[in-house]
């Protein structure tokens, strides 16, 4: 019965430190400069330009690329549903495999098919998160193609318009980050086949790298520079339209 507390407590660790980090990440970026609160200032700025450009090429090629990477993962994911789907026909040649890593848990078949429930359910959520990733980049470039042009960038209706478009941008960017953390999460789940100590700290692990990552790492702090930077020109740039 300890064994049996021990997955439990385990398990709810995983969940309070996904659902956990989730909440924290989105009031956390309200105040502080992470990457998700810097790069929807860039996306803000990014359609700014757009508005201003006769010709767009580039711009459609950037929204391609970034699509691109998201259908590569929605694709990826599909495989590895199915390869976890297939793991329920060989519970029985999973444990024995189990059995035979040095300090794992002793396994037990019906939650060896929970923990393979519990991937297959992260995986079907990071599908739905790509896939709505990819509609909503559908979207916006609905939106640039519908998008007129202010050559001059001192209409503030097109200003607002473009300020939409950045929104619709984040927020698929946010679904797509929401996707990948269920790789990063579904890492530490692996982790339970071998023992629920392990669970805990990999969970913990995840945790800790998401945080580096998305509020203190290199690539966050250059972020911010660019950001206070192109702040700075555009205030540079309204005194000089203002003068």
């Amino acid at each position: 019965m300890s064994a049996y507390l021990l997955d439990i407590f385990a398990f709810v660790c995983f969940s309070t430190c996904w659902i956990g980090y989730t909440w924290f990440a989105k009031v956390r970026a309200k105040s502080t400069n992470c990457i998700a609160r810097c790069l929807h200032q860039h996306r803000i700025y990014w359609m700014n330009e757009l508005i201003s450009r006769e010709i767009r090429v580039g711009e459609v090629a950037l929204l391609a690329n970034l699509e691109r990477n998201i259908t590569f993962f929605a694709s990826t994911t599909m495989l590895v549903l199915a390869g976890v789907l297939t793991l329920f026909a060989q519970v029985e040649r999973l444990e024995a495999v189990i059995a035979t890593i040095p300090y794992a848990a002793n396994p037990v078949h019906m939650l060896i098919q929970i923990k393979l429930v519990l991937l297959t359910f992260i995986f079907v959520m990071a599908f739905f998160q790509f896939t709505w990733s990819m509609r909503q980049y559908g979207f916006l470039n609905v939106m640039v193609g519908a998008a007129p042009i202010d050559l001059q960038g001192k209409n503030k209706n097109l200003r607002s318009y473009a300020k939409q478009m950045a929104i619709v941008q984040d927020q698929a960017a946010h679904t797509y980050n929401y996707g990948l953390r269920s790789y990063y999460f579904s890492m530490a789940v692996l982790c339970w086949f071998f023992h629920p100590v392990l669970f805990i700290v990999a969970s913990l692990f995840v945790v800790y790298t998401l945080y580096a990552r998305e509020f203190n790492s290199r690539a966050v702090k250059a972020i911010t520079t660019a950001m206070l930077i192109l702040d700075e020109e555009n205030k540079q740039g309204q005194i000089s339209s203002g003068g």
